[in-house]
């Protein structure tokens, strides 16, 4: 028999498989990516680094969603609100995949590199070296934890019929379906205007 035109395995086909695991059920294990895939859990591990090599597959083809090109933005509170709305939607559409990577050191190559550029574009903007991280990491829980809130059941809170709670049934009912995306763009724009104090005197808005 000759051989296959694309190969069995590949790191694309088994972070794919990864991906589906995790979005399915939460997490993965390289036997089950190998018997979905077909193949032995030995051969998974000749094209991946192990399991945390995977979770690091996983990182970079859900960050692929975000659009770097935003941090290019002016001025510099535009460029910061445009990532995060580009982060929340790539973690929106694998929510499950959170806790999983947040709970795991960043080290693929192409993740670190858009770090840096928002590492860079704060700088640019004025903002302390001391201050740089904290704003990035406070602005991640911001989103990620947003972007779990779209996946939370609707509605998350379940009232019986006769409930002793009722102005917390009415605001439910007023709060719409909206009512999480009109919770991240308040919680946004006051995290920007916040971060914004820490500015050196004297920077301008780009």
């Amino acid at each position: 028999m000759g051989r296959p035109r694309t190969p069995l395995l590949d790191r694309e086909r088994i972070t794919t498989t990864a991906l589906e695991l995790v979005d399915e059920q939460g997490d993965f294990s390289v036997p089950r990516i190998a018997a979905r895939l077909g193949a032995r859990t030995a051969s998974v591990y000749h094209h991946v680094d192990g399991r945390d090599g995977i979770v690091e597959l996983l990182r970079e083809r859900i960050c692929e969603a975000i659009d770097s090109g935003t941090l290019d933005a002016e001025p510099w509170d535009r460029a910061l609100t445009d990532w995060a709305r580009s982060y929340r939607a790539a973690f929106a559409a694998h929510p499950r995949a959170i806790p999983l990577l947040a709970t795991s050191p960043v080290r693929a190559p192409r993740v670190l590199a858009q770090y840096e550029r928002a590492v860079v574009r704060l700088l640019d903007a004025g903002f302390r070296l001391p201050d740089v991280m904290p704003v990035i990491i406070a602005l991640e829980s911001l989103v990620l934890g947003s972007a779990l809130d779209l996946a939370a059941p609707d509605p998350m809170w379940e009232l019986p019929d006769r409930t002793p709670t009722p102005h917390l049934a009415d605001a439910l009912a007023a709060g719409g379906p909206e009512r999480a995306d009109r919770a991240f763009a308040w919680a946004l724009t006051g995290f920007v205007a916040q971060v914004a104090t820490l500015r050196a005197p004297g920077a301008d808005r780009s």
